[in-house]
């Protein structure tokens, strides 16, 4: 791969998760604040994505891939995005914002493929080169979190008008990036895009108790994403969305040990402490303050790197050892649709009734409502302990 084709792309990503980053952090805030809402109608509003990321992968598999160059159809995409998150952040009602949100999500959730794609097929070592490019879609997603700061815009609707010139500007953007056009001669089928002939790996007893624990893990996440930042705001931290870019960048250093962590100590251990830091985020958040306690919102913060990366990317990579070469790809996407799709839509639902159960109008029980999610993933951990046995040398499930 050329530099000049790895600076565009890197470009490229840099804009696609500045996008998202822009405005997902601080949507419950915006809710809350302009349209009065409850906290089951955030995390209706968030549970759009999670829908978004089920039913996308069927727009790519059996669409996109046949009959449409990536990089126009992405571009495409985000001028319409551009559009549609300039009309939610006009909107002073619920109903129509969540109809619109799920639009959005519909139309961005295909671009992260679709820019993938176009990332792989310009390099000659995926391996090696993909990494480079995608790191720059986090520094993206940071940049995001501190220009809300930098610009005063948390309260108000200006995160959605900064997400909308940028998506608008990477649609435009798009037409310029390296032709992809499509290579699949038939399209996708529902079998394969679900994963089904992953399913092989459900007679491993003990990657079958890590796929549930994976499920039920999404709900102390969705907590996180729903919820953190208006309860940091609430709580009295200034700037709390630039504050929150302490969580990626914590991602990003920490991932970098996975790979030596995984052999090391194994992949039970990684999953413990994965699971253990979700419930020592979520017990500082509902101890901590502004006050003398303000070092326990600080640490719920950067912890982030540890709960998603020890349990999430440590999981990617245990399907990875656990799959035969014929499934390898289905167990992949299977894992993805079930945690990012299904796990995290009943992620969403059950943080918003949890909150709205815990709160009178604008008023909300932050320390009861962290309680759950704690819980939660002290009764996964404790489940996942006992009954997660497997051996010290990974058995592929042949």
């Amino acid at each position: 791969m050329k530099i000049k084709t790895g600076i565009v792309l890197s470009i490229m990503m840099f804009l696609q998760y500045y996008v998202w980053g822009s405005w997902y952090v601080t949507m419950g805030t915006f809710m809350t604040e302009h349209l009065g809402s409850t906290g089951l109608q955030i995390g209706a509003a968030y549970s759009a994505l999670a829908i978004a990321t089920m039913i996308s992968p069927f727009f790519v598999g059996m669409v996109a891939d046949r009959y449409f160059a990536a990089q126009k159809l992405m571009g495409l995409l985000h001028i319409a995005g551009g559009i549609l998150l300039f009309i939610a952040s006009k909107l002073t009602s619920n109903a129509p914002f969540y109809w619109v949100i799920l639009l959005y999500s519909l139309v961005y959730m295909p671009t992260i493929a679709l820019s993938n794609s176009v990332a792989f097929r310009q390099m000659s070592d995926p391996g090696k080169q993909f990494p480079v490019i995608r790191v720059f879609g986090t520094i993206g997603w940071v940049v995001a979190g501190f220009m809300i700061g930098v610009l005063a815009i948390e309260h108000t609707p200006g995160t959605f008008w900064m997400a909308s010139v940028v998506s608008l500007a990477l649609g435009l953007y798009s037409f310029f990036l390296p032709d992809t056009p499509p290579l699949a001669k038939t399209p996708s089928t529902a079998k394969s895009i679900l994963g089904i002939d992953a399913f092989v790996l459900f007679r491993d007893k003990p990657y079958l108790i890590f796929f549930i624990a994976a499920i039920f893990v999404c709900i102390p996440l969705s907590f996180y994403f729903g919820f953190a930042n208006l309860y940091l705001n609430q709580s009295g931290m200034a700037n709390a969305a630039g504050k929150m870019v302490m969580g990626q960048i914590s991602e990003a250093l920490f991932i970098l040990a996975i790979p030596f962590l995984f052999n090391r100590i194994g992949v039970k251990n990684m999953l413990i402490i994965g699971m253990s830091a979700w419930l020592l985020r979520y017990l500082c958040f509902a101890f901590g303050n502004m006050g003398p306690n303000a070092w326990m919102l600080y640490a719920g913060i950067i912890l982030h790197g540890v709960c998603y990366d020890f349990f999430f990317v440590t999981g990617y990579m245990y399907t990875e050892k656990k799959s035969n070469e014929r499934i390898k790809s289905a167990a992949q996407g299977l894992f993805t649709f079930v945690t990012y799709g299904l796990g995290m839509f009943i992620g969403t639902w059950v943080s918003g009734f949890v909150t709205s159960y815990y709160s009178a109008g604008q008023v909300y029980q932050w320390q009861k409502i962290w309680f759950v999610p704690a819980y939660i993933a002290t009764a996964v951990l404790i489940c996942f302990i006992f009954f997660f046995k497997e051996k010290r040398e990974i058995e592929i499930v042949k």
